[in-house]
């Protein structure tokens, strides 16, 4: 394997990495989330399987923003009858992830089938410019990578291919796409190659992927494949709320229940389920978004 550049220090976490086989079109991206992972974890308390499936979930959701060539972020949001109602990664083209499990305080299985069952995955590109787009997969197969690998069968016209693996400190993913033949024009050879790659990637199993680094899961996979490594990017939690679009969310509340909640309240607290930061806003704040006049009182 060669890189493109030295390395400033030892392979760690919390990495997103790009590498390229030398002799063929096809691309590849392995990521690894350790603190970032173990941070969102901290903030809420889920079982053992939940926390798993958010892990695969995460690291889902950075491999797939990895190709990302604007400002703005994708969204991996399933929604099932399963133990978990409502499960959502999201990472931006900065690499800042964050995600959520709603209503699975309940869950206890550790069954992909049972947590998700007929569940829904919506995958949502949304830049910052531009016009939003959303495709939608059943999840089946009993994971979250083969349902994946059926939404890109279906919907893409690259071949890719996903593995997952995370076990609540850890989750790591790896990512294999057919680009466009320019190198090896040849169907048969094309083929021969990408049928090569993605046979050597199912050998792997989840504890290696989490175990090793991004260059020792490579060179236990590839050392036979010339490769080009990319530099690492840094991966890290980071949540997108703020004060300015949790006031915009209020705003869509009707200006009589808010009323209601200033009489009741004297103020109003909105908390994000995503990081638990609280946001308290007081009557003077909402003034101008209801109208108000700051000098009456409320009765």
């Amino acid at each position: 394997m060669s890189k493109t550049a030295e390395t400033t220090g030892p392979d760690t976490g919390d990495q997103s990495q790009r590498f390229l086989f030398e002799h063929a079109d096809t691309r590849g991206e392995i990521v690894h989330l350790d603190n970032a992972y173990r941070e969102i974890l901290a903030i809420h308390q889920y079982a053992e399987g939940v926390a798993r499936l958010l892990g695969e979930f995460l690291a889902a959701a950075a491999l797939l923003s990895s190709n990302l060539k604007f400002e703005g972020k994708l969204v991996l949001q399933a929604r099932s009858d399963g133990q978990i109602p409502l499960l959502m990664a999201e990472c931006d083209d900065t690499l800042q992830v964050r995600g959520i499990a709603r209503g699975a305080e309940q869950a206890t299985s550790d069954n992909f089938d049972l947590l998700l069952h007929n569940g829904q995955l919506a995958i949502t590109i949304d830049p910052v410019n531009g016009q939003r787009y959303q495709g939608i997969v059943p999840l089946q197969e009993g994971s979250l990578a083969r349902s994946l690998d059926n939404y890109f069968q279906q919907s893409e016209q690259l071949s890719t291919r996903i593995w997952l693996a995370a076990d609540g400190q850890r989750a790591s993913g790896l990512l294999l796409q057919q680009l466009p033949a320019q190198i090896t024009p040849d169907h048969d050879e094309r083929l021969h190659h990408w049928e090569h790659v993605c046979a050597l990637a199912a050998t792997v199993k989840g504890p290696e992927m989490l175990a090793l680094t991004g260059e020792e899961l490579l060179y236990r996979l590839y050392h036979e494949d010339p490769l080009r490594l990319f530099e690492p990017r840094k991966l890290q939690f980071r949540c997108s709320c703020s004060r300015e679009r949790t006031l915009n969310a209020l705003s869509t509340l009707d200006p009589a229940e808010i009323l209601e909640l200033l009489e009741e309240l004297g103020s109003i607290t909105m908390e994000c389920e995503f990081c638990n930061q609280a946001y308290l806003f007081e009557r003077s704040e909402l003034a101008g978004l209801l109208q108000l006049d700051t000098t009456k009182t409320l009765h």
